[in-house]
């Protein structure tokens, strides 16, 4: 009597195949999209279920009851399922890494496999809602796109369609009204994660709830926690500290920098910290010997070159008049955080005084021991990474932006460099030696940190419109949007022919 059941239901469900499958050829138009009347998913759904009617009907038959199961484990999500929106995508694509803020940590902002060609136009491949703003770059890890949200999340999507693949959630972040001042509500992860290929592991800070910052280290391909601990050192009055800058890696040790909150309330003194890879071992830090703020809170992060030596950008300090007090800065550590040189500008008083400091854009470190970086005056330094020179110590220095810099900068070729205008991004070339810089271009559209691919430029505009510029003359070649909401100093992450820029509400993919 079962088996006359099961074959009974057997060939219903054989019917019903052959019905969906005739019609899973056929499809409908509904606002632009074009979709089948019945799924795959449904159909492939409907092939299982009738192997397991097999299964059981064959195995009851025999009389055996061992079974087998196997067991699934999925990191632990107290986030609802993202919504994703796909309207374009390939699975063979070629995704190469980025594995931090613009792409290395010399912060060259340039990928290292470009499109196939220069565009023509820019479509919206997908979107995903995930838990929180993005303010964060993404990054692309193993063919796994890498964003952090002020959710206090961390996932890896799908590059192809934006499926998550795997979402951690580290913490509740703090709500803006617990903070003594801020612009970000609620305050989460907000500095970009760095990859670190020798442990492969992810790293990022988060704040929690308590206040507090945690320095979490997650497997790259699963998500799960590895280790996490305080990034916070005794002196600091938690509740005045926000990490928004990139983090780093050098020579075994994870960097983090602070600056304070939108407002700089409070008695914050800009701070960098590093800690080993597998998270034992002391907290080294340094802070800035000023009264107060001296903030290190650029998004592009503190650089590193190829001994493991630091570069950090610092904002201005209390001290207008006097002895100066490292603030309006750049500063070289060892990866123990031992100041090794120094670099302000000679008018760094005035600068203090003003808020017109070189906290808001990291250094770059150039080919020939040189570094570059600009800051809130506009002026652009050309640096000697071996000296730095101190007070009035730069190789040269020009007045580029009219208004102020913010951001990561990008390599534009052979001794060029693109600069992150507020009033729009600039090509400048320099001399082999540093001795004199040029600006080749202007392009006033891009507001914020830009990237480069090939012979293209791609930024982003402050109302969310996406252009891609000629590198060697700065003509548009193509543009779209706006297409969505970004936060401040968003900077696009370049991979196969793809732009991934976070969102307000997540994260979005556009095809090149």
């Amino acid at each position: 009597m079962f088996l006359v059941s099961c074959i009974s239901l057997m060939m219903i469900l054989v019917l019903t195949l052959l019905y969906m499958w005739r019609q899973q050829g056929k499809h409908r138009v509904h606002t632009g999209f074009v979709y089948p009347v019945v799924s795959r998913s449904l159909l492939f759904g409907s092939c299982a279920a009738l192997l397991i009617l097999l299964a059981a009907c064959g195995s009851s038959a025999t009389g055996n009851t061992n079974s087998t199961a196997a067991t699934l484990t999925t990191p632990v999500s107290t986030a609802t399922a993202p919504v994703t929106t796909a309207t374009s995508g390939t699975t063979s694509t070629q995704w190469n890494d980025w594995t931090t803020y613009h792409a290395n940590l010399q912060r060259s902002g340039v990928a290292s496999q470009s499109p196939t060609a220069d565009p023509t136009s820019l479509s919206q491949a997908w979107r995903s809602e995930l838990d929180g703003q993005v303010f964060a770059e993404p990054l692309m890890v193993h063919g796994h796109v890498i964003v952090a949200t002020e959710g206090d999340s961390l996932y890896a999507l799908d590059p192809a369609t934006g499926k998550v693949l795997w979402h951690t959630n580290v913490g509740t972040p703090v709500p803006q009204s617990a903070l003594p001042c801020g612009d970000i509500d609620p305050l989460g992860i907000t500095g970009t994660p760095v990859y670190d290929p020798a442990t492969n592991l992810i790293f990022a800070v988060a704040e929690v709830s308590g206040p507090q910052h945690i320095l979490v280290a997650l497997n790259a391909d699963n998500g799960h926690l590895q280790w996490k601990r305080s990034a916070d050192i005794p002196s600091m009055d938690v509740r005045a500290y926000q990490q928004r800058s990139a983090l780093a890696i050098a020579h075994g040790m994870v960097v983090v920098t602070y600056g304070g909150h939108a407002g700089d309330c409070s008695d914050y003194k800009g701070t960098v910290v590093s800690v080993h890879t597998d998270g034992t071992g002391n907290l080294y830090s340094y802070v800035v010997p000023t009264a107060r703020e001296a903030g290190m809170w650029t998004p592009s992060g503190p650089s590193v070159d190829a001994a493991g030596n630091i570069y950090v950008s610092v904002g201005n300090g209390a001290s207008e008049s006097g002895a100066w007090d490292h603030s309006d800065s750049v500063l070289k550590f060892s990866p123990t955080l031992q100041l090794e040189s120094a670099f302000a500008p000679t008018q760094w008083a005035e600068e203090n005084a003003h808020d017109t400091d070189l906290g808001s854009m990291g250094p770059m470190l150039l080919p020939d021991n040189l570094a570059f970086l600009t800051g809130k005056s506009g002026i652009g330094y050309l640096l000697n990474t071996q000296n730095l020179g101190g007070i009035g110590g730069q190789i040269s220095d020009l007045q580029i932006c009219q208004g102020v810099a913010m951001g990561g900068g990008a390599v534009a070729g052979t001794n060029a460099v693109l600069v992150p205008c507020y009033d729009g991004v600039r090509k400048v070339s320099y001399t082999a030696n540093g001795s004199k810089m040029t600006i080749d271009w202007h392009f006033p559209d891009v507001k914020y940190s830009s990237v480069v691919a090939g012979n293209t430029v791609y930024g982003l505009g402050g109302d969310g419109t996406i252009y891609a510029v000629n590198l060697a003359n700065g003509q548009l070649r193509a543009k779209l949007g706006p297409v969505t909401s970004v936060p401040t100093f968003t900077t696009p992450m370049i991979s196969g022919n793809h732009l991934f820029i976070g969102t307000t509400s997540g994260v979005m993919s556009i095809a090149i």
